[in-house]
């Protein structure tokens, strides 16, 4: 047991793929040019949305749920490093064993290892974003190490050559005649006659997969959830493709947040109805598996836990951005939000994308500077509050974002008032005197005269251009409030 691995934060980490190659602004611009990625992410969401509130609308304590499924959020966050242990003590009483990894480049160390150790060169997976986080598949193949997804979005983005772009549905860009053609192109044995059915396809995978099953002696997962007091583990998942992964290899190698831990049974009965209906909009998940531990004869005969912390207690201490260790990963949030429903997953640049991603991302690794991409993200969103709306363990993602931002603005201004600072002190000065409001508001006319062809305002001068870069103004009204007034109010004298 490491009792210091809840210290003090240190560096950023130094693994994992969370850094993008451009910011948010530039990715997202080359994103909007691809319709076909809007279509598809567009008739997706929509159906996510709708099948999500009326999974929601069936529950009449929901609220109720979401206040109770952040405040055992908090607590454990609160009680974490007892927490861990008692995890850690349970686990290995049950025959398990626990490996701490401070960041990514000692996870995949430990991986690597223990897999080295059964003789293997072939993994199964269940989907996992801890594992994407510190980069494991690409680790385990410069290691001579062949990863292979079992989930079939994970397959899909595997064989594309691509990276996932949300939680539950990491194809979500791709549609079923895109899907076909990597099947085409990538899998073995596929039959060259297959439709893009889904049916058709799904069966294809399946058959790809069966065999890897049967085969592989190591298979890595990840855990939406790990029970402290009986050191259990649980996943939940759609296909069964997890329960193949967590059964029939005789190793099993778990790579587990150290946010995700519950104290307790009980408290796990309020995520298993919180879940399924803020990510697949089902009652429950078709599977849900949970392993305690080696059972003798009867799956895994070597299970290994390790908790990863990789930036998590750089979160932890700061006190506004600490609920972002909240998530779930249901990926309500990115189904509602107005801006992943045009850019999609990618122009992130992070395994976390969306909302979530936008507050999660840059704590995690750090903001080295204005030019790392992750100082972009707390700016791609429109603070709409429908993130905040959605998520089931209530986590406010619009004022975790505006406190980014400021930190942002406060770290790399270098001492002196930006933009934003003199647009407010000019908007100050200009609203407390009548009369400067009153000039400002004739001024407005001007502005109509740029919009006047098409009706709204495109383009502005410097400054205004940082605005009409990427937004419209509406026209101004032909006649102020001020203007009315005097006028009606002549007409009555």
């Amino acid at each position: 047991m490491k009792s210091t691995f809840l210290g003090t934060p240190g560096p950023p980490p130094d693994g994992g793929n969370l850094r993008g190659a451009q910011s948010f602004p530039a990715a997202a611009r080359k994103a909007l040019g691809d319709s076909q990625l809007r279509a598809n992410l567009g008739a997706a969401t929509a159906t996510i949305r709708a099948k999500r509130s009326a999974a929601v609308a069936e529950v009449p304590d929901w609220e109720q749920l979401r206040a109770a499924g952040s405040a055992l959020k908090a607590s454990v966050l609160q009680r974490l490093p007892e927490l861990l242990e008692q995890f850690e003590a349970n686990v290995t009483a049950r025959g398990g064993t626990v490996h701490w990894a401070r960041d990514a480049a000692e996870a995949n160390r430990i991986a690597t290892e223990l897999i080295r150790a059964t003789g293997s060169t072939e993994v199964v997976k269940v989907k996992s974003m801890a594992t994407q986080e510190i980069g494991l598949n690409e680790h385990l193949a410069e290691h001579g190490i062949t990863a292979y997804e079992t989930d079939l979005a994970e397959l899909i983005v595997q064989l594309g050559h691509d990276t996932p772009s949300h939680f539950l549905v990491p194809a979500i860009h791709r549609n079923r005649a895109e899907i076909r053609e990597i099947f085409l192109r990538e899998m073995p044995g596929v039959d060259p006659a297959v439709s893009d059915d889904p049916r058709a396809l799904a069966t294809a995978a399946r058959t790809y997969l069966r065999h890897k099953f049967l085969t592989a002696k190591v298979a890595i997962s990840g855990a939406n959830f790990g029970v402290a007091e009986t050191g259990t583990l649980a996943v939940v998942e759609s296909e069964g493709n997890g329960r193949m992964c967590l059964t029939l290899p005789e190793t099993l190698i778990t790579v587990l947040g150290i946010e995700k831990l519950v104290p307790t049974f009980t408290d796990l009965e309020v995520f298993m109805q919180l879940l399924p209906r803020s990510s697949t909009a089902e009652r429950m998940n078709p599977y849900t598996s949970m392993w305690t531990g080696v059972h003798p004869g009867d799956g895994p005969q070597r299970v290994h836990v390790i908790l990863l912390d990789n930036g998590r207690t750089r979160v932890l201490a700061d006190e506004t951005g600490r609920p972002a260790l909240h998530c779930i990963r249901c990926s309500a949030c990115l189904n509602v939000c107005p801006v992943y429903e045009r850019v999609g997953g990618h122009a992130y640049g992070s395994v976390y994308p969306g909302p979530i991603g936008a507050i999660l991302s840059p704590q995690l690794t750090g903001v080295t500077g204005p030019d790392d991409p992750n100082a972009s993200l707390p700016y791609a969103s429109t603070l709409c509050g429908a993130c905040f709306d959605a998520c089931p363990v209530r986590i406010d993602i619009p004022s975790i974002l505006v406190h980014l931002r400021a930190k942002d603005i406060d770290a790399h201004r270098g001492g002196l008032p930006g933009p934003q600072d003199l647009a407010m002190k000019a908007a100050s000065a200009m609203m407390a005197s009548p009369s400067r409001f009153a000039a400002a508001e004739r001024a407005t006319k001007l502005a109509r005269l740029l919009g006047r062809m098409r009706g709204r305002i495109t383009t502005l001068p410097y400054p205004g251009s940082k605005w009409t870069t990427s937004r419209d103004l509406p026209l101004p009204p032909k006649e102020t409030f001020r203007q009315w007034w005097a006028r009606t109010h002549e007409e009555r004298e």
